[in-house]
């Protein structure tokens, strides 16, 4: 109790003292500094300080209600731009892949084929390796231009490959954009959204994402028809990604990014923008609790893997290797190939997931901030169970006839629905909220990197284990790992609806 008391004392005397520099000469006073000036013995000696005080004259305890959502709410929008882009190019293979192996010479190449997808992956892969160190070194606007440039490079490249190889190289650059983007996204909407919206803005990001794969997947069905068309679909991703080049320039920046810099009359500003005039001072208050000034300005590798912060930095990790060993992505990257093998018109049954996923993703926007992400993850993970079952008894000897179709499609569709209503959007979300301010960044792009490597991973080896294994023994193995995700998700995950970002980090990581 005395712990908690002298780092909530200390908080508000560090936001006081931040306010009074800012308003008196426009100066802000790094709080690392301020801590380095005074001893051990003036925090302890601060534990009486009135704690209903403290939340008064932050702005806390002020009955002013929440800030209007309409404030923050475009700069939403733009950052849902990366989120677009990255699911459209998740889809953009999907209805083109057969015509562009015929165009580029590797038409039943099994191993060519997912090589194109997994290539992309494994530059994802790369990309968020680096998209902790570019968002801290040089903001999260700058770093979602910089994640624009190499789909715009990308994108032109493939839609001008005469081979292979060519393919690959754009694929390759396309995926390095598509490493950076998410952690980005998940860090910018975290930092900029008013705590009780903040899980409906995450659930933006899986929204766009969902409109990106049913964008790829409408520009794609002329693809069988009109030769060369997959190279139009490769074009159409231009235009979205230099327009998230251009208005970022005009977004504000997250004011954590500002404040963690020394730059505390800037953040003030993005604040009012954000938030408005009468929540500014309570917002950097909030953002005070959390600046010790016993931590080191750079954050080392091994801090992540065997400090304190290890046991959330693996949470994380875990959460979205199971988030893929589920086999989302298999769906995605080769529904058309499944659904063709079961008989299925490709486009109908695509439309279909597009559909269901959309409606999960709406379910999960308007849910979040109700339901709690916890609970949702738990549901979406069962559920996704229950779906693999489903296609898993398809693929059996107990089931014949039409019958084999109904439960291949249903439980396919039925598995994109449940994903899309918790497992797909909240583990950025959720971790991006969990990370304290000082390691979010690089933190993000640890588990990010573990989510590419095994994104990768099944888009090369899905057709060929569904070749060596069949449906039945696959399908087994990723509800089996669905059934793992919430045990894993009721041990392990912490509640974190409606609470400040400094909160979160203060109850998990105390001050010791």
């Amino acid at each position: 109790m005395l712990e908690m008391l002298t780092s909530e004392s200390f908080a508000f005397r560090s936001g006081e003292s931040v306010y009074n520099s800012v308003e008196m000469r426009g100066r802000h006073v790094d709080s690392y500094s301020m801590y380095k000036r005074g001893t051990r013995d003036h925090v302890i000696n601060t534990y009486d300080y009135d704690k209903e005080q403290v939340r008064l004259l932050s702005g806390v305890g002020k009955d002013i209600g929440n800030p209007s959502w309409k404030r923050s709410f475009p700069y939403i929008l733009l950052a849902a731009l990366s989120s677009f882009l990255f699911g459209y190019h998740l889809g953009v293979v999907n209805e083109t892949l057969e015509s562009m192996s015929h165009d580029l010479g590797f038409h039943g190449d099994t191993m060519a084929e997912g090589l194109v997808v997994s290539t992309c992956l494994g530059g994802a892969f790369v990309g968020s390796l680096f998209s902790g160190s570019i968002a801290d070194g040089v903001g999260r606007r700058r770093a979602f231009q910089l994640c624009a440039l190499p789909l715009i490079i990308g994108s032109s490249m493939s839609a001008t490959a005469k081979n292979l190889w060519g393919m690959l190289l754009g694929r390759l650059f396309v995926g390095t954009g598509m490493g950076i983007g998410p952690p980005v996204a998940a860090l910018y909407v975290a930092e900029v959204s008013p705590a009780y919206v903040r899980g409906t803005y995450g659930s933006c990001s899986q929204l766009a994402t969902c409109l990106g794969l049913m964008g790829a997947l409408f520009i794609g069905f002329p693809a069988k028809q009109i030769e060369g068309w997959w190279r139009m679909c490769f074009w159409a991703s231009v235009a979205p990604a230099a327009l998230l080049t251009v208005f970022m320039e005009f977004s504000v920046e997250s004011p954590h990014w500002l404040f963690k810099r020394g730059r505390g009359a800037d953040a003030e500003a993005e604040f009012e923008k954000l938030l408005g005039g009468p929540y500014v001072k309570g917002a950097m208050a909030e953002l005070s609790k959390s600046q010790r000034g016993d931590e080191a300005d750079t954050v080392k590798l091994s801090e992540l893997f065997y400090g304190h912060h290890r046991k959330v930095v693996f949470m994380g990790s875990s959460l979205f290797a199971l988030q893929q060993l589920s086999g989302i992505n298999a769906v995605f990257y080769f529904s058309s190939t499944v659904f063709k093998s079961a008989g299925v018109p490709s486009e109908s049954a695509n439309i279909c997931v597009g559909i269901a996923n959309l409606l999960g993703s709406l379910f999960a926007l308007v849910s979040m901030d109700k339901l709690g992400r916890k609970a949702l993850l738990i549901a979406s993970f069962s559920g996704m169970a229950v779906a693999m079952t489903i296609q898993a008894t398809s693929a059996s000897s107990l089931v014949s006839g039409s019958s084999v179709i109904y439960l291949s499609v249903g439980g396919m569709l039925l598995f994109v629905l449940t994903f899309a209503m918790g497992a797909g959007p909240v583990p950025g979300l959720l971790l991006s909220e969990m990370f304290p301010s000082r390691v979010r960044a690089k933190a993000m792009s640890i588990c990010m990197a573990v989510h590419w490597m095994i994104n990768s991973l099944v888009g090369l080896l899905f057709l060929r284990l569904l070749e060596l294994l069949g449906p039945l023994v696959l399908n087994t193995i990723f509800a089996t790992f669905c059934l793992l995700a919430v045990i894993f998700v009721k041990k392990n995950v912490l509640e974190t609806k409606g609470k400040s970002l400094q909160d979160i980090e203060i109850a998990l990581l105390p001050p010791v």
